[in-house]
């Protein structure tokens, strides 16, 4: 799920300075330079072709109207990422029938838009595992295995909100934990907790699958 790292050579603040004198040509640079992983990020939240292209759209547009004050307090693409995000949890929303809020992200129950849940609540109750057993294959040649990647993509897609774009900005994006905490305005330990809470969710989905029946462990929590 790891996402091709940026281009290096590319000279993000020289095209961001130029951007902000209205040369729309150094804008253009921009777009080219970002557009294709925030259409994989937007994709990967709202698993629709059309709604992630409009995210991307959007996303964009907003550049343009904020492009002249951006001051890069966090780098652009943290920027773009939380734009994004909310552009996408807000079509997710809308869909589900629930209010469209700002930084609904923020809040454990999705309904309201302050830091809402308290960091030590979600560390309570982590989930504990039912299903226990080695792997039949080591990391390294799953990580390997496109299908292993479909597998995760998918069961990724299956989380909460909070705790799958988490997931995604820090495990299939590689930001770092204060670049997804400034891109979801939380707090760097409740992204933490959210990361523990999903990686611990997609083990537990993915040893179902994975996992050698033979040497399974019943877990104390274990109902079967």
């Amino acid at each position: 799920m790891t996402a091709p790292l940026p281009n290096p050579a590319f000279d993000e603040a020289s095209w961001l300075g130029k951007a902000q004198t209205g040369d729309f040509s150094a804008f253009e640079q921009l777009v080219g330079h970002f557009q294709d992983r925030l259409y994989r990020l937007a994709r990967r939240i709202t698993g629709v072709d059309q709604d992630a292209e409009d995210v991307v759209q959007q996303t964009f547009v907003s550049l343009i109207e904020s492009i002249e004050t951006f001051r890069g307090d966090a780098s652009l693409w943290t920027w773009l990422v939380r734009v994004a995000t909310n552009h996408a949890l807000k079509i997710l929303r809308k869909k589900r029938g629930l209010p469209i809020v700002s930084g609904s992200i923020a809040s454990k129950s999705g309904h309201d838009g302050g830091s809402g849940a308290n960091d030590s609540d979600e560390a309570h109750g982590l989930p504990h595992p039912e299903f226990i057993a080695e792997w039949r294959a080591g990391p390294q040649e799953l990580a390997q295995n496109a299908e292993i990647q479909k597998l995760i993509d998918a069961e990724a897609a299956n989380l909460d909100d909070i705790y799958r774009v988490v997931f995604l900005l820090r495990d299939a994006e590689g930001l770092s934990v204060k670049e997804t905490a400034q891109a979801l305005g939380i707090s760097e330990s409740l992204v933490k907790v959210r990361l523990l809470r999903a990686r611990l969710q997609l083990r537990e989905r993915l040893t179902r699958v994975l996992g050698d029946e033979a040497k399974r462990i019943l877990s104390d929590h274990s109902h079967g």
